[in-house]
């Protein structure tokens, strides 16, 4: 028998496993760590990998991706800094990854892909580059419509642009499209340009505040219209807005996140079918908390399963 004694150094052990598997998987080499407090402490934070690079005083970090996530409640922390090559690699879907192909629709037909593809353009072109009907049109810089396969089984959704995006035309772009695209690649296997990646608005709100609900209300047809194009197998909610929106529900993302849910595109359980929808966390609040990527992983891995997708590294 156990010594009861022994139980919380289990645990503990437990918990750090689960970690250190999701940093690995999301491409974390180091867990972060606080920037001394004594002026003594300092020579050993420049005796650091020479693949590490410390966030600058502030936790501000610029877009490039070259700095990792400063910990909750401090400015300092290593993540690894991925070579040009790999990142350029990522960027073009040239890595050589185990689940490549999995996330793409089978029997989709070449002459309906186009026709789904040539059908988004329509609606980002026509209406939702032109579009001023809130007042976020008067801030922006581009809209942000989406991108990935117009056959993908997975789409994802967040909540709006950031000022990365929102100077792009791109989403997920930033710190927070960095992660997301590791938990693509590195977590899920799969070519980030083989899954939709879209938002609930297509435009910045300003100061990257949460969108207004008349805001939502004005964009909420165009993502409707993205889902009922791509038709996915899955729905990926990044967040509260995203899950509150597609579900209906004022319930906050930690309560909604780690179980199914149905998104019906009709509005009503009571016409049409539904599609199963996983909340998360967005990828911007697991830079600030990086000790909740373990649940992030295990959503993903509720996908994963209901799709039938390995997970890399492992067999049976």
């Amino acid at each position: 028998m156990t010594d009861a004694s022994e139980q919380p150094s289990i645990d503990l052990a437990a918990a750090l496993r689960d970690r250190l598997e999701a940093d690995g998987l999301l491409g974390v080499r180091m867990l972060p760590i606080h920037a001394p407090e004594r002026a003594a402490d300092a020579a050993s934070v420049q005796r650091a990998p020479a693949d590490y690079r410390a966030a600058p005083p502030g936790g501000s970090a610029p877009s490039g991706g070259r700095y990792g996530a400063p910990p909750a409640g401090g400015s300092g922390g290593y993540a690894p800094r991925p070579s040009p090559a790999r990142v350029a690699a990522g960027l073009r879907g040239e890595a050589a990854l185990p689940n490549a192909g999995l996330g793409l629709q089978k029997s989709v037909a070449d002459a309906d892909r186009d026709q789904r593809a040539i059908q988004l353009d329509v609606l980002d072109k026509n209406e939702v580059k032109p579009c001023t009907k809130c007042g976020l049109h008067e801030t922006r810089k581009r809209t942000v419509f989406g991108v990935g396969s117009p056959i993908a089984r997975i789409m994802f959704v967040g909540e709006g642009p950031g000022a990365d995006e929102d100077a792009t035309g791109i989403p997920f772009v930033g710190r927070a499209g960095e992660l997301l695209t590791k938990m693509i690649e590195n977590g899920m296997g799969l070519k980030r340009d083989e899954v939709y990646i879209c938002n609930v608005v297509k435009c910045r709100p300003p100061n990257n505040r949460t969108p207004a609900p008349d805001e939502i209300a004005m964009c909420k047809d165009y993502l409707l219209r993205q889902i009922a194009l791509i038709q996915p197998e899955v729905i990926i909610a990044l967040g509260a807005p995203a899950a509150q929106t597609l579900l209906n529900t004022r319930d906050g993302i930690g309560r909604l996140r780690g179980s199914w849910h149905e998104f019906h595109p009709s509005g009503t359980a009571m016409i049409g079918g539904s599609i199963p929808l996983m909340p998360t966390f967005h990828p911007a609040y697991l830079l600030r908390s990086p000790g909740e990527k373990p649940k992030a992983w295990a959503d993903l891995k509720m996908v994963m399963a209901k799709l039938e997708i390995p997970i890399p590294g492992q067999s049976g």
